[in-house]
């Protein structure tokens, strides 16, 4: 039987151990709302996993398809935006959007994203920032980097099922 419940709740006592109900959030889940979360995805490829978050994210937030998706594929173009370990944060700048947009996606299947250990990808992170944004974003970059770097982290984020478990998990997590 599998088990549909955060891995977080479960392990209380291990990763979560110390967060109260009422700490204040990361930076990460101050950009991220559960609606901004998409899961099961299902796509064979790189390319198509980038076109379905374009349309998710320009959807979810009134932006052209077409832009977020050309964006992406630009930056990636210039190297991979996989860290390993089944993680990507695909990040560009998108030329008239006004604020930062994150979103979080995971895939059914792992595709191919030219990762640097070679394996494929589930969870991606997506990062939007204006055009003409300074380089302010990148601490929050930087933040996504090290919490996907955190095994506990990487393991009760996939055990969640739920968007709103996954919002939860994300919000619950604290640089070290």
């Amino acid at each position: 039987m599998l088990n549909t419940t955060c891995a977080f709740t479960q392990v209380a006592t291990g990763y979560c151990a110390g967060v109260q109900a009422n700490a204040s959030p990361n930076s990460i889940s101050a950009v991220l709302a559960p609606d901004d979360i998409l899961l099961d995805l299902d796509v064979p490829s790189k390319n198509l996993v980038l076109q379905e978050i374009s349309r998710f994210v320009s959807a979810r937030h009134g932006l052209s398809g077409e832009q977020v998706y050309a964006s992406l594929v630009q930056r990636e173009a210039i190297g991979s935006t996989a860290l390993g370990c089944g993680i990507a944060i695909p990040h560009a700048r998108l030329k008239g959007l006004s604020r930062l947009i994150a979103a979080f996606v995971r895939t059914e299947i792992a595709v191919p994203f030219d990762a640097p250990d070679g394996k494929p990808v589930s969870d991606l992170f997506v990062l939007l920032v204006p055009n003409d944004a300074t380089n302010a974003y990148l601490p929050l970059l930087a933040e996504v980097a090290e919490m996907f770097g955190d095994v506990s982290f990487r393991d009760g984020l996939r055990t969640c099922a739920q968007a709103d478990d996954v919002y939860a998990c994300i919000a619950m997590w604290r640089p070290q």
